[in-house]
């Protein structure tokens, strides 16, 4: 495979990962090294981990990394060619100068090694990089004989330094708080806010991407639309101008990704099994039915939230922002209201601070309001930083340095009215 391959990690990679961490414990585990011999032992050796050319294998199967969620590596080798394209990648362009090239290729390599070492997949690599000291790593580079691009062993030692003071957050994490703070983790008892009952945080967020009175059969209407089209004229002239594409390269690559006839045709497949009615309204199918007593709490997985409804709804809203204004498609999702997020009387941007901003909002009810979660948020150490990362991958309604910031930030007012509350007593 080469290094300019975009994979299907989105959904498919995204399937096999939650099989893999609810019933894959200890399995065995095996490391090639460059001569292509595979070296039968559990851990990844930090020798191993920063040789550019290791090849990591789990259960067989070869751990592969991403850059911006879907273009996929073996090896970090395999990265370092994927980087210097990009770099010459717009040579002609007065929009890409020598110091945006320097500034691409700092932030390619940071990305594919963090990318490398914290694996949706394999804990090993993480558990090598802290549990070793920065004088065992510096070690471990300075005795590498393979050539490397400049910053490689300063982006390997300042992700050590990360590392050993955050917590990842998400739904299958190893650490039960961690998976507390996503917003996947389910709430038994449901969680009311703006009006409605939600399964979890995940729920509420990805239905509020849909207009109250947008319906699953205008969903088909516009997806048949879309398959008509092609997408390849429409996406190059988002990949040939380096001001658009590289601040919002995860969006481009998720596009890219979603807009073929396959995955088009994958979104209409997965609405009729999951069995919603044509005059269902999606933003309602997506919330807790208290008064129909047939239909049980978690109808929809957090799972399927994300990958079925709200990869569907980012798809609309992302070609919307992303067509000329003279372009009939995005008429056509306007009139569908993929124009912005509504909520009451309110009408926000999809990309916006004001949408991203209802995040911390919806924690508050979340943590702060609901007592044993609050528990559970204000029982990790503050020394260690909350944080967030899969696959290299992101958000553009709310970028992940952002949600990593409300994360860190709702513990603090967690913290800070347990604090208010124990002094009134």
């Amino acid at each position: 495979m080469g290094y300019l391959s975009v994979t299907r990690v989105g959904i498919e990679m995204k399937a096999s990962i939650l099989r893999v961490w609810i019933k894959v414990v200890g399995i065995a585990a095996a490391v090639t090294s460059a001569s292509g011999l595979p070296l039968l032992a559990e851990p990844v050796s930090l020798q191993q981990l920063v040789t550019p050319s290791t090849v990591i294998q789990k259960d067989s199967q070869t751990v592969t990394f991403a850059v911006h969620g879907f273009i996929e590596f073996h090896s970090l080798a395999e990265l370092f060619p994927y980087i210097e394209s990009q770099a010459q990648r717009w040579k002609g362009s007065p929009d890409f100068d020598d110091a945006t090239r320097r500034d691409v290729r700092r932030e390619l390599l940071r990305r594919g090694i963090e990318s490398r070492v914290v694996s949706m997949v394999d804990e090993r690599p993480l558990e090598t990089l802290i549990t070793h000291t920065r004088a065992e790593l510096q070690q471990a580079l300075a005795q590498m004989k393979e050539p490397v691009p400049d910053g490689y062993g300063e982006a390997f030692l300042d992700l050590q330094v990360k590392w050993k003071h955050s917590l990842n957050c998400w739904s299958a994490s190893p650490s039960i708080p961690a998976r507390v703070l996503s917003n996947w983790y389910p709430i038994e008892e449901g969680i009311q806010l703006y009006g409605a009952t939600y399964d979890s945080t995940e729920h509420f967020w990805q239905a509020l991407k849909y207009h109250p009175d947008v319906t699953v059969g205008d969903l088909a209407t516009l997806l048949e639309a879309m398959e008509r089209r092609d997408w390849h004229s429409w996406l190059r002239r988002l990949d040939e101008n380096p001001k658009t594409y590289l601040p919002n390269a995860y969006a481009v690559e998720f596009l890219r990704h979603n807009l073929t006839r396959e995955r088009l045709q994958w979104f209409k497949d997965e609405l009729g099994r999951q069995k919603v009615l044509v005059d269902e309204r999606a933003r309602t199918a997506q919330q807790r039915n208290l008064l129909n007593p047939r239909i049980k709490p978690f109808r929809f997985s957090a799972y399927e939230e994300k990958v079925l409804w709200g990869d569907l709804a980012d798809v609309f809203h992302l070609v919307y922002i992303f067509s000329p204004a003279n372009d009939p498609i995005g008429e056509t999702l306007a009139e569908h209201r993929f124009d912005g997020i509504y909520l009451g009387d309110r009408k926000m941007g999809f990309i916006s601070e004001e949408f991203r901003s209802l995040m911390l909002e919806i924690w508050k009810v979340k943590f702060l309001e609901m007592p044993r979660l609050g528990e559970v948020i204000r029982s990790i150490p503050v020394e260690i930083r909350l944080s967030h990362f899969l696959n290299d991958g992101d958000s553009p309604d709310i970028p992940i340095p952002v949600y990593i910031g409300y994360l860190n930030q709702i513990r603090d007012m967690a913290l800070a009215a347990n604090q208010l509350h124990s002094g009134e007593k």
